[in-house]
C-alpha cells in the first residue's frame, strides 16, 4: 500500500452535495391554498408531491434549506430491500407477516423509485447493482443464515453465496440481485423539477413553524401560511409536538468516506456486514464508498476518531490515494423497527407522517410516499396497517420503555453535571467546553481565529440539554437529535427555533 498523502477534506459537504446541479427555487412569499402540503425536501417528500400531483391534487413543498440538503443527501444512496439483517430483526419483534410486508413494500420501492427515474427522465446515475449482507467474522455467519432464512420467508428471492466482491476474507454471505443504486441529490432534484408546475410548486428556504388542523389546515412559516386539506410532515423526525413520537423514535448518527484508489478498482456490489462494527460499502464511478460507526445522537460518542476509523479500514484494504469527502446522515429509528406511517396521531384525518427509516431511506421513503398517496386519495394499501403508527408491538415493549427512561435520565441528568470550564477562557481554539453562566451553564466554542460563539445549552424542542459533537462541530440534543450550529442555528430538527444566544 501507497503511504497515506496531505489530503484535504470537505467536511462541510458530503459526495452528493458537493458539485451537484442545483436549481435554486422561491422560498414562500405570502399566503397559499392548496389541496396537500408537504412538509420537507427529502425523498419522502418530494415521492409523496409527484404521486399526488399525478392524482390531479395541487400541491406546495415546503422545504426548510435546500432540496435533498438533509439526509437525502448524506446518505451511502443504497436503494435495496436487503437491508443488512433487518427481516431477522423484524420477525423477531412483530412476526412474519410484519417481516413479509415490509419485504413486498421495499421492493415496491426500489421499483418505484427506477421507475420514476425512466419516466421522468432523471439523470441520477441509476446503476443496477446486486446487495449483500456478509459475515466479515466466522461468529456472524449463524446471523447471515438466519437473515437468508427470514429474508426468503418474507418473499425476497435470494440466495447465500459465498462472497461478495471485497478484497478481503468473509464466511458467507446473503446475496439479492437488480436492486440499485444512484446519486441521490441529483435523484431529488428531478422529482422536484417534476413536481413544480401547474399549480404544484416547491418552496425552499421556507421552514415550516407549526401546524393546526382545522379544516382546511394551515402551515405556519416565517412569511406567510398554506392552507391546505391534508399537510404530510416528511421533516425526517416528527417536529410537531403531539403523537408522543419523542417516546418512540431514537436518533442514531453514522458516518461515510469517499475515497480515490491509487490503483485497482471499487467493488460493484453494494455490501453491508452482519456484525459490529458496521462496514457498509460500494462504488460511486471510481470512488470507494464507506460508511459505519453508527451511535446515538448526542451521546458524546461523536469525534474525529470515527472518520478517521473508517479511512483505516478503507486502506487497510484497498490503494487509497486520497480521501476526498467525509459526511455523516442522522436517522430514527422507530422501538420496534418498523417505519411509521400514516395517521399523525389517533384520530387524524388530515395530518399524516412518516419517519423511522433505520438507515434505509431511500426505498423505504419510496414506498411510505406510495402509502400516504394512497392513503389520501382513498385507495387501499396493502402495507398502510403494518406501519402505522398507532401500533402496538407487545415483543417491543421493553425497548419502548428504555426510549422513555433514557429521555428522563437525558433531561435532567446533564443539568446536574457540573460545568467543563468555569471560565470562557478556559475554552481552547477550535474546541467547546460547558461554561459556568451565572448559577447555570451555557455553551461556548472558540474558532481557531479565537472569536467565540456562546448558546443556551437548552434545546429548543423539548428542553433537554445540546451536547457538543466534536466531530462536526456542532451541539446535538441527546433526547430527540435536535442539531445546532455553534452560532445556535438550526441544522436538524425536530427543532425550529435556534438556541438561545448567550454573552461570551
Amino acid at each position: 500500500m501507497a503511504p497515506a498523502p496531505v489530503e484535504t477534506i470537505s467536511a462541510a459537504e458530503s459526495l452528493w452535495l458537493d458539485k451537484a446541479p442545483r436549481t435554486e427555487r422561491h422560498q414562500l412569499a405570502g399566503d397559499l391554498r392548496v389541496d396537500v402540503a408537504v412538509l420537507g425536501g427529502g425523498v419522502a417528500g418530494l415521492t409523496a408531491a409527484l404521486l399526488l400531483k399525478r392524482d390531479g391534487a395541487s400541491v406546495a413543498v415546503l422545504e426548510a434549506a435546500r432540496v435533498g440538503s438533509g439526509v437525502t443527501g448524506c446518505t451511502t444512496a443504497k436503494v435495496s430491500a436487503l437491508q443488512a439483517t433487518i427481516y431477522s430483526t423484524i420477525r423477531q419483534r412483530n412476526g412474519e407477516q410484519a417481516a413479509a410486508s415490509y419485504a413486498g413494500a421495499s421492493v415496491a420501492g426500489v421499483e418505484r423509485l427506477a421507475a420514476f427515474v425512466s419516466e421522468e427522465g432523471i439523470d441520477c446515475g441509476l446503476e443496477r447493482r446486486a446487495a449483500y449482507t456478509y459475515a466479515a467474522e466466522a461468529s456472524e455467519r449463524s446471523s447471515v443464515e438466519q437473515e437468508m432464512q427470514a429474508a426468503a420467508r418474507s418473499g425476497l428471492a435470494v440466495e447465500l453465496v459465498d462472497a461478495p466482491d471485497l478484497p478481503y476474507a468473509v464466511h458467507g454471505a446473503v446475496r439479492l440481485g437488480d436492486q440499485v443504486q444512484i446519486h441521490p441529490v441529483r435523484y431529488v432534484e428531478g422529482l422536484a423539477a417534476a413536481v413544480d408546475g401547474h399549480g404544484s410548486q416547491v418552496f425552499e428556504l421556507t421552514r415550516a413553524l407549526g401546524v393546526d388542523e382545522d379544516s382546511p389546515c394551515r402551515v405556519r412559516t416565517p412569511r406567510g401560511n398554506v392552507r391546505a386539506d391534508h399537510v404530510i410532515v416528511a421533516t425526517h423526525y416528527p417536529f410537531l409536538d403531539r403523537g408522543l413520537y419523542f417516546a418512540r423514535l431514537k436518533p442514531q448518527r453514522s458516518y461515510c468516506i469517499a475515497a480515490r484508489l491509487a490503483s485497482g478498482r471499487p467493488p460493484r456490489g453494494m455490501s453491508i456486514s452482519a456484525g459490529s462494527p458496521i462496514r457498509s460499502v460500494r462504488s460511486y464511478g471510481e470512488l470507494l464508498i464507506v460508511g459505519g460507526e453508527g451511535h446515538s445522537t448526542g451521546s458524546g460518542k461523536a469525534n474525529p476518531e470515527r472518520f478517521k476509523r473508517l479511512e483505516a479500514f478503507a486502506r487497510e484494504h484497498w490503494d487509497v490515494e486520497s480521501i476526498s469527502h467525509r459526511w455523516s446522515a442522522q436517522d430514527p429509528a422507530a422501538y420496534d423497527h418498523l417505519p411509521v406511517i400514516g395517521p399523525y396521531r389517533a384520530g387524524s384525518s388530515r395530518l399524516w407522517v412518516t419517519s423511522g427509516f433505520l438507515k434505509w431511506g431511500l426505498a423505504s421513503a419510496t414506498f411510505a410516499a406510495m402509502i400516504l398517496a394512497d392513503r389520501i386519495a382513498g385507495r387501499a394499501n396493502p402495507w398502510a396497517d403494518a406501519f402505522a403508527p398507532t401500533r402496538v408491538s407487545l415483543r417491543s415493549a421493553h425497548e419502548l420503555a428504555g426510549l422513555g427512561a433514557k429521555y428522563a435520565i437525558d433531561l435532567v441528568g446533564d443539568r446536574l453535571r457540573p460545568p467543563q470550564a468555569l471560565r470562557v477562557g478556559g475554552v481552547p481554539p477550535g474546541e467547546a467546553r460547558v461554561v459556568q453562566d451565572g448559577l447555570g451553564k451555557k455553551g461556548v466554542y472558540r474558532h481557531e481565529d479565537g472569536t467565540l460563539h456562546a448558546v443556551s445549552l437548552r434545546c429548543t424542542h423539548m428542553g433537554c440539554l445540546v451536547r457538543f459533537n466534536a466531530a462536526e462541530r456542532s451541539w446535538d440534543c441527546p433526547c430527540h437529535g435536535s442539531r445546532f450550529g455553534v452560532d445556535g442555528s438550526v441544522l436538524e430538527g425536530p427543532a425550529v427555533r435556534p438556541l438561545d444566544r448567550r454573552e461570551a
